[in-house]
């Protein structure tokens, strides 16, 4: 674990094992979600890990700043040249899937491959002037306090199904103050430039990309927002073991899916 320099941030990163590099990256998850898949692949593999800026260990200069998948990608070409083992094939997920898209068009050179997992682009969407409006008013409730009822618009968004009663047990009581810190970064300054990354599908095509759904996200904004750029990329996604979060959910069902692509 070591902590990497930049002109506006501070970033908290890992390495383990040796080999090819291979990047694992999330917004807002932080190198610990990915900690059971790195040790897979670290027999292997050089296996950096980082926690977003402005989430957990990853501190900003100025904390009521924006997070943009720009930034991001930066941020993680910074962390690629520093430990010096690529290019790197780089697995995102999430908000990271949206990093690693926006780092193969902004520095090809340092990208084997990008295997983008469920990225949330709305603006791909015909519904996206929806998503917009929903999101804002998601945001805006989050950040005046009503914190359940903003994950349960969430996750009607997404959607994804939550039995009765476990969005309040999940986020109404009393949490851990750096999870309950990480989150309203994402919903402040994280979420918006994230779900509005417009993809350049031309820069793309310069690149090796692979975009991948979980088996169980069938229907959810994220499968349709990949097959929407997998549509105009003209290439076939590929289904991973589980849902949005398979990679940390089950890492050894995950990690056998994606050994090929790295």
């Amino acid at each position: 674990m070591t902590t990497l320099t930049r002109p506006d941030a501070r970033l908290h990163f890992e390495v383990r094992g040796s080999g090819p590099l291979v990047a694992l990256v999330g917004a807002p998850m932080d190198a610990d979600a990915f900690a059971p898949l790195a040790e897979l692949l670290a027999t292997d593999h050089t296996v950096l890990t980082t926690d977003p800026r402005g989430v957990h260990r990853s501190v900003l200069a100025d904390p009521d700043t924006d997070s943009t998948p720009a930034q991001r990608a930066d941020d993680l070409a910074a962390l690629i040249t520093e430990v010096d083992a690529g290019p790197a094939a780089v697995l995102g997920s999430s908000g990271g899937a949206v990093t690693a898209l926006a780092l193969a068009q902004r520095q090809p050179e340092l990208v084997r491959t990008v295997i983008a997992h469920e990225p949330p682009l709305d603006e791909l969407l015909p519904d996206r002037e929806s998503l917009r409006t929903r999101t804002d008013a998601m945001c805006e409730a989050y950040l005046a306090g009503d914190v359940v009822g903003a994950w349960a618009e969430f996750f009607a968004l997404a959607p994804i199904e939550m039995p009765p009663g476990v969005v309040e047990q999940m986020f109404g009581g009393e949490r851990d103050p750096q999870q309950v810190a990480d989150e309203r970064y994402w919903f402040a300054h994280e979420l918006r430039p994230s779900v509005r990354f417009l993809p350049d599908v031309e820069a793309l095509r310069g690149s090796r990309v692979v975009l991948g759904i979980g088996a169980d996200s069938t229907g959810q904004l994220c499968d349709r927002a990949t097959r929407a750029l997998a549509a105009q990329l003209d290439v076939e996604p590929v289904l991973f073991p589980g849902g949005h979060i398979g990679f940390a959910d089950d890492a050894a069902a995950f990690a056998p899916t994606l050994k090929p692509y790295l």
